[in-house]
């Protein structure tokens, strides 16, 4: 499905790591870090991947050899630093996600800071990077125009904390490059996967499944899992550097989106537009009910102010660059939904 020209890349290859040399991956225990950990140790090269203390090692990755699993903690500069030991080539893809006002100080520990101890001990050990930023870091939707990776963040007080955390850790490497730092930015759209389970895109097909009714009149970019490592594994091994990337296959509205869902379940899709006044009522339902469960709300007003933007993103800089065709959605989204139903 990727359609990769070797021609083409053989005239951009960068030097490969050596096969006693490691390939540092953090956020190893994620979604994306797993699918990148499992491609990468397909081609045998070793990896030494970064959990948590309390992270629980994914099934795709369990029993794998060409893991050295490494417990760090991306704010710990001391233990973080380390784990550089004799790594070639880093894959940043620690991130903290969340649309809940109360995490902002998190999302900014982790996604600024952290990022910035990763930036500088690349730096220090002459390492290079690929950065996982996001779609949220490329600028707001703009009318009857496609976000290209020329659009930048502009400062919105109504913006969400993971839409600055992510832009400011961007941020971040861009700092690094300028001081020299060799490194690859991607901006991935929304990923889905087989393996996210119900966590993450996953709770998406989850509310699907279980019955929803409602949709809002948005869209956004969505992109397969596989996609993303591939091409973050093919822009690391080019000459590419100072660049950033959206990985996104198509641009889906909420409708079309939900509908192809519904179809891989075998349901009704969801058929009623929820208006924004509906889903405003909803949050101020969900934070009111947050106060006596002590849990955190299902719905936020970020989440909700997200779900009705029409936010197009153009693809044509990284499939240019790579010769690649992404993997339909139809095709990622039946996958999906065909794992999601023996659990």
């Amino acid at each position: 499905m990727f359609g990769i020209k070797y021609l083409f890349l053989n005239a951009h290859i960068n030097e490969q790591p050596k096969k006693n040399e490691m390939i540092l991956v953090t956020g190893a225990t994620g979604f994306l870090g797993a699918e990148l950990i499992h491609q990468l140790t397909a081609q045998n090269f070793k990896v030494r991947a970064l959990k948590r203390s309390t992270s629980v090692i994914p099934n795709l990755l369990k029993g794998n050899t060409l893991i050295e699993w490494y417990v760090a903690d991306i704010n710990d500069l001391e233990t973080l630093a380390d784990a550089f030991d004799s790594v070639s080539q880093v894959y940043h893809c620690a991130a903290f996600i969340s649309f809940n006002p109360k995490d902002k100080a998190k999302l900014l520990k982790i996604n600024i800071e952290g990022t910035s101890n990763v930036v500088n001990l690349c730096a220090d050990n002459h390492v290079r990077l690929v950065h996982v930023s996001s779609i949220a870091a490329l600028g707001n939707a703009k009318k009857d125009e496609l976000i290209t990776e020329k659009d930048y963040w502009v400062y919105d007080p109504n913006v969400h904390s993971y839409a600055i955390s992510k832009y400011e850790g961007e941020m971040e490497v861009w700092r690094g490059v300028a001081e020299g730092l060799d490194a690859v930015i991607v901006n991935p759209a929304v990923i889905i996967g087989k393996n996210a389970g119900f966590e993450g895109s996953g709770a998406i097909f989850k509310l699907v499944k279980e019955g929803l009714k409602f949709y809002t009149n948005g869209a956004t970019g969505i992109v397969d899992v596989v996609d993303v490592a591939r091409c973050m594994i093919l822009l690391m091994n080019s000459e590419i550097s100072a660049e950033r990337y959206t990985l996104s296959s198509e641009n889906l509205h909420y409708k079309a989106f939900f509908e192809e869902i519904a179809e891989g379940f075998e349901l009704k899709p969801p058929a009623i537009e929820a208006k924004p006044w509906m889903l405003a009522l909803a949050w101020r339902a969900a934070k009111f009910a947050s106060i006596f469960t002590g849990k955190a709300p299902a719905l936020t007003k970020d989440a909700v102010r997200s779900s009705f933007n029409l936010s197009y993103y153009s693809n044509e800089k990284i499939r240019t660059t790579l010769n690649i065709n992404f993997k339909p959605l139809k095709e990622s989204i039946r996958e999906v939904c065909l794992a999601l139903n023996k659990k």
